[in-house]
C-alpha cells in the first residue's frame, strides 16, 4: 500500500494504519532529528520530539494536501520546525552533534589505531557540521544523510532548488575548510556520505 492509500484510508477513519506510516519513517526521522539537535540531552529529547512530529502529523493529517508535496517531505518539514522550536527555547545551550547512527563504513579487520584515528575524524566532521548556520546545516543532512534531491530538500527548507545548491555549496566548503586546517583534504573523501556530488 503507497502512503498515499495509507493516508486516504486514515482519513477515512481506519486510524489504525497510522501505525504503518510510523513504521515506514520512525528511524529515518529519528536520524535526521538526532542531526539537527545541538543539545547535550540529545538523546532523550531526539526520542521525544520523534514522537512529538508523528503526533504533530496525525493531527493535521486531515489538512495534508499530497497534491502540494510527498508525505515524507510534508513529515520532514514537521520534524525540521519541532527540532527548530525546541533549540530556540534552549538557544543559550551548548551545540553538539552527537551519535547519530550513522557511522561510517569501518573494516572488521581495522587495526585499534585506525579505529581511533577515524573515530577522531568522525568527531572533527560532525563538530564541523554543527558549527555550520542552521540553514546550511539542514540541507547538508538532507542530501548527505538522507539522500533527498534538490527539489525535497528545497521543499522541506522553502527555499527554492537553486538556494539549495548555495547552501550545499557554502556547507561543504565550510566544512571543507575547517577539516583541512586540521588533517589536510583527505578527510573529506574518507567520510561517507561528505563527497563532492
Amino acid at each position: 500500500m503507497t502512503d498515499s492509500q495509507l493516508i486516504r484510508e486514515i482519513k477515512d477513519g481506519n486510524v489504525q494504519l497510522y501505525k504503518e506510516l510510523v513504521t515506514r519513517y520512525e528511524r529515518k526521522i529519528l536520524l535526521f532529528i538526532y542531526h539537527m539537535l545541538k543539545n547535550s540531552r540529545m538523546d532523550h529529547m531526539a526520542e521525544d520530539m520523534c514522537q512529538e512530529t508523528f503526533y504533530k502529523a496525525y493531527r493535521s493529517l486531515h489538512s495534508f494536501r499530497e497534491v502540494e508535496a510527498s508525505f515524507s517531505t510534508w513529515l520532514y518539514t514537521i520534524a525540521r520546525n519541532t527540532v527548530l522550536s525546541e533549540l530556540r527555547k534552549n538557544r543559550n545551550g551548548n551545540v553538539y552533534l552527537e551519535d547519530s547512527g550513522y557511522e561510517p563504513i569501518t573494516s572488521t579487520e581495522a587495526l585499534p589505531e585506525q579505529t581511533v584515528l577515524r573515530s577522531e575524524k568522525v568527531q572533527m566532521v560532525r563538530e564541523a557540521i554543527n558549527s555550520l548556520p542552521e540553514k546550511q546545516r539542514s540541507a547538508l543532512i538532507l542530501r548527505e544523510y538522507d539522500g533527498m534531491d534538490y527539489q525535497e530538500i528545497a521543499n522541506i527548507l522553502g527555499q527554492t532548488v537553486s538556494s539549495v545548491k548555495s547552501l550545499l555549496f557554502r556547507a561543504r566548503a565550510s566544512v571543507k575548510t575547517q577539516l583541512e586546517s586540521y588533517v589536510g583534504e583527505p578527510i573529506l573523501e574518507e567520510y561517507e556520505g561528505m563527497k563532492q556530488r
